[in-house]
Order: C-alpha cells, then structure tokens, then sequence
C-alpha cells in the first residue's frame, strides 16, 4: 500500500480463491488443471479443425470458430492465474493486473453474449429462408456480425475499466473469489460506487434484452417453420441443426444469470464461487463438445483429417 495524506492506496489485491479449503488443495489443482487442458485441447482443435476441412467453411462453421477462440481467451483470462496461486503463499495480484484481468473475462463474455445472437439468426435464415441463406449470410455479414460482438465487448469492458479508475482503494484489499470481478471490486472501494453500479446494472439489461430477446424471437420462429414441416425426418434434422446452439446458450445464460444475481451482493460465499466455475471454466470447456457430440459435419471432418494425416504418414 501506499500512503498519500489520509488516504492509504492499495497497490495490490489478495485472490483468496479457494485458500480456504487447505485439505483439499490438491485435488482442486489437479481438477483445474484438467478442466483447463481440455478446454484448451478441444477448443483449438474445433478452431484448427474448420480452419483446415474446406467443407465447414460456411457462415455456421465460422461462427463456431469464433466461439472456441472466445472461450480459449475467456478461460485463460482467470484458470492460468487460479493455478499459479495453489503454489503461492501470499496469492496477490497488482492492482493494474487486477483491472486487466476484469477486462479480459467481461470483454470475452459480452462478446460471446453477442455472438451467441449471431449464430442464432444464422440459424433463423437456415431454417426459416432456405433458399435465401447463401445470400443472406454472405461472408461481409458475417465478418461484420463478428467484428460487431468483439467491438461492442471492447467498448463495454472499457466503460466499465474507465469507472474503476475513478474509484479509490484504500482497504481491505481482499477478494473473496479466484478473479477479478467488479461486484468484489465495488465492494472494497471507499469511495462512493453509485454511478459504477448504475453502469454494470445498465450494461446487464442492455446485454440481456438486445441478445437475449433476438435470441428468444429467432428460436420462436424456427419452431414455428419446424413444426409445419410434414415428415418425422424433416423436422428431426432440422431440430438438430440447432439443438446444439440452443444448449450452448440456455447453459450461457442461466448459469450467467445466475452468478451474477448471487454476485449482486458481492459473491463472497463458497457456494458463489464453486458457482462461478461453472460459468467461466466449465462452459468454455463443454461448448466444443456440445457443438460436435451430434454434428455428423464435424464427425467427417475428423475422419477426413485422420486419413489426411495417416497418408502423410505412410508417405515418409
């Protein structure tokens, strides 16, 4: 800390992740390390998967990419952190870290939140204008629709960091979580947080209604064009084209809701923060799965890539 009149400045934060749980340490590393391995694993291999076949290369395959880079960005912005601190006697992070951290995690998520909407009006032109999609979802649209998620995160999170700036720590400088979020954050400023709290409540329902509420209008129409499909078949792959989707983003959204009305109060509890895990590490992890249990697509293109590298192989 640094002392400046009567004010004491905090230099530094205290992440008191999972401290209190000593007897179990070990196995809360070996659980994270694992979960983080496997998000990575899976992510960059679906990235490097659409990257690489030719035939997923179309607006639905894009998009997914797009969601595995966020979710590679979103889980290393906090498990990284989280591990190296089971090592750590004193588990502190700079102040300038600290916000750096916070942007990282809000801008990923709010950009996933957008690009979740996205890939659900993909979904609506896949099944309600058929024979409009190509045209629709031209690849402009969809670098644009892309560039729009990551660019109204960016923006986002900066409000927000340029809030915090204003705000004065001056202790305690313990957060009762394994990152750095705002609602622990406001809670330790000793200054007044009214108008930083009036910005994140703000930011939530704008988020919630402009994604949310398209999100909820395209899957009623989707389910309106499905259920006036005759054949058993028809509506089968329909519903499957977009039953992955659908999961992703009832799993995003309520657990996220969720958290975060806990977290209103300041999300200190145990039960917050195993909570917590599974919005920020868990998800990341499961959505690549989620995406490829069903898709026959992706399921070819791993054969066809397995043969690809069975023939380099044989040809040495």
């Amino acid at each position: 800390m640094i002392g400046g009149g009567n004010i004491t400045k905090i230099t530094q934060f205290i992440l008191l992740g999972f401290s209190d749980f000593p007897r179990i340490t070990a196995l809360l590393f070996v659980i994270f390390l694992t979960l983080y391995i496997t998000a990575l694993t899976w992510n960059l291999s679906l990235v490097v998967l659409i990257r690489m076949d030719a035939h997923l290369h179309t607006p639905m395959y894009f998009f997914l990419s797009k969601l595995s880079f966020i979710d590679l960005c979103y889980i290393t912005s906090t498990v990284p952190k989280l591990l190296s601190n089971f090592f750590q006697e004193k588990q502190t992070i700079s102040f300038v870290g600290c916000l750096l951290q916070y942007f990282l995690v809000s801008t990923m998520g709010l950009s996933e939140s957008c690009l979740m909407t996205a890939m659900a009006y993909d979904r609506y032109v896949a099944i309600c204008n058929p024979l409009l999609y190509s045209s629709i979802m031209s690849p402009s649209l969809c670098a644009f629709m892309v560039m729009g998620s990551y660019t109204a995160g960016l923006i986002s999170s900066l409000s927000q960091i340029c809030v915090l700036l204003q705000l004065h720590f001056c202790g305690p400088n313990v957060i009762k979580h394994f990152f750095c979020d705002m609602p622990q954050l406001l809670n330790l400023s000793c200054t007044d947080t009214f108008f930083a709290h009036i910005l994140l409540f703000l930011l939530t329902m704008f988020f919630g209604l402009t994604n949310a509420l398209p999100i909820m209008i395209s899957y009623g129409y989707i389910v309106s064009s499905i259920l006036k499909i005759t054949s058993a078949k028809g509506r089968s792959k329909a519903f499957n084209t977009c039953a992955s989707h659908l999961t992703a983003v009832s799993l995003f959204y309520s657990s996220g809701i969720f958290v975060y009305l806990h977290s209103s109060s300041g999300g200190s509890s145990s039960f917050d923060r195993f909570a917590s895990v599974f919005y920020t590490v868990v998800i990341p992890m499961l959505n690549p799965l989620i995406y490829s249990l069903r898709n026959q697509e992706i399921k070819d293109a791993m054969k066809r890539l397995q043969k690809k590298i069975i023939c380099c192989l044989g040809h040495r």
